[in-house]
């Protein structure tokens, strides 16, 4: 690993994680010439060796305080990366957070900055199959190999602080900090030129927000996560705000006025550039098109137009909209880019578990819609797109989320729904959503299902059942309420 701070012996380490120390010792150099690595195809034709070590890995990361578990410091992630030698500070950054649109703004920025040319890493949450998508590398998820490598580098370090803040009366590093310190130390080892970020929840004190970011994108602000970041959308937007730092180039979407007033006084705290949606930024036009939609953008320097999307929704173009002025601030100075790459890049865009079809026949959809904004979005984005008049939703949510607020959403455009569980230990018992949705719904629209495959099959032979011309044209089934119910149907109809 890059840059390791020569003050911390081989035995302090060696201590704490003295298996990562003996494989480290025993290895041989990695890629050859070519420092190109964790960049290949093929993770899900792991041999099983590589397998299996890529399932320890993950055990181990996975014994830590969860995502949701939080204690608000960058302390033990800082601590790691200064013994590591700081490998955040080996490339430039862009930062992302809001509350809706972070990974698809991500993906967008990320693929407009390779079609430069140049290097990147990109790093968002959470995953949808496997662990190893959150950490990506010239748009590839890191290999098995690759993950267990990057983790064997840094176990040594991290048990350091781990040890360090246990006698200090602290926790161990979370999952989460876990994942962020592989992901700097691996954007460092690749070398990728620009990394792509996205907060974990928040922005202030998230772990990810050891970067100082070039460029700050702050997407549509709503409620959600209010346990750690506020009762209001001010203090919401507070915490987020905290990720634009020092004369950087702050890119904002509209917010209500109650979000976007902390926006701005952070903004001229730090005396960083703004650039606003509704104001610098706005999609001039947008017109639905097969497989997503053509879009035309105007930034402040100049006007894009018939630019293909593949992803459906206006949220989906404002997305691309953030992400392109995002980009000419990061690689021209704030000058128009060239159409070719905007085009080329826009155009190969992709959006898992974003409004995706998985099945015809009927039609199932996806989309990882969690809160009652996102939502939103999403009926919008179907109605428009896609022309299903019998659609029956398949809802699985996290208890602590806003079902009720969800489901309200939803009803209007859904005739009927089925509710279940997802595989997390932190889903909404079914029978508990049930009884919101008959509140919402009324009890004839409403069915229960214990397990999801079960609510897959109901929904479909529901769909089927008023497909009055036996063609699988205009009835659907949409399966929503969290990236976890997202990732386990996609599972189920071999899509994961």
């Amino acid at each position: 690993m890059r840059g390791c701070d020569p003050t911390v012996s081989l035995h302090q380490v060696e201590e704490t994680y003295p298996q990562y120390v003996a494989d480290s010792q025993n290895k041989t150099p990695r890629g050859g010439s070519s420092n190109r690595r964790g960049t290949s195809r093929g993770a899900e034709n792991a041999d099983p060796a590589i397998q299996e070590a890529l399932n320890r890995v993950y055990k181990e990361i996975l014994s830590r305080a969860p995502e949701h578990d939080i204690d608000p410091t960058m302390a033990r992630v800082e601590r790691v990366l200064e013994l590591l030698g700081d490998p955040h500070r080996a490339y430039r950054t862009v930062h992302i957070t809001g509350t809706n649109g972070k990974s698809s703004t991500a993906r967008m920025v990320e693929r407009l900055v390779r079609e430069h040319g140049l290097r990147t890493g990109r790093f968002t949450s959470p995953h949808l199959t496997s662990v190893t998508e959150r950490i990506a590398v010239d748009g590839e998820p890191l290999t098995p190999e690759r993950f267990v490598e990057v983790f064997e580098d840094v176990a040594p370090y991290i048990g350091v602080a781990d040890r360090e803040s246990e006698e200090q009366g602290g926790p161990r590093l979370s999952f989460f900090e876990v994942l962020t310190v592989m992901a700097y130390a691996a954007f460092a080892d690749a070398p990728v030129d620009v990394a792509i970020v996205e907060v974990g929840m928040g922005g202030r004190w998230d772990s990810t927000n050891v970067v100082d970011g070039e460029v700050a994108i702050i997407t549509p602000v709503a409620m959600d996560h209010e346990r750690w970041l506020g009762s209001t959308l001010d203090e919401i937007a507070t915490e987020k705000a905290g990720i634009i730092k020092d004369g950087a180039v702050a890119v904002i979407a509209e917010q209500p006025d109650a979000a976007l007033e902390p926006i701005l006084a952070r903004a001229r705290e730090v005396n960083a550039h703004l650039i606003r949606e509704g104001v610098d930024l706005e999609v001039a036009d947008r017109r639905i098109a097969v497989g997503g939609q053509l879009i035309d953008l105007r930034t402040p320097a100049g006007v894009y137009t018939e630019i293909f999307l593949p992803l459906h929704g206006a949220h989906q173009a404002r997305n691309a909209l953030l992400a392109l002025a995002a980009t000419e601030a990061l690689m021209s100075g704030g000058r128009a880019l060239g159409a070719e790459i905007v085009e080329a890049a826009f155009g190969d865009v992709d959006g898992p578990g974003r409004l995706e079809v998985v099945r015809t026949s009927p039609t199932v959809l996806v989309d990882v819609a969690h809160n009652p904004a996102g939502a939103e979005a999403l009926v919008d984005a179907l109605e428009e797109s896609f022309n299903l008049q019998h659609v029956v939703a398949v809802v699985a949510v996290m208890a602590d989320k806003d079902s009720e607020g969800l489901l309200s959403v939803l009803e209007p455009t859904v005739e009927e729904i089925v509710v279940t569980r997802n595989s997390s230990e932190r889903s909404a018992d079914p029978e508990d959503l049930a009884e919101v949705a008959r509140e919402v719904f009324g009890e004839e629209r409403v069915h229960v299902a214990g397990r999801l495959d079960e609510a897959l099959q109901i929904a479909a032979d529901l769909a089927e059942a008023n497909d009055r011309h036996g063609s699988g044209v205009g009835t659907g089934v949409l399966v929503t309420g969290s990236v976890v119910t997202v990732a386990d149907a996609r599972i189920l109809v071999g899509r994961g």
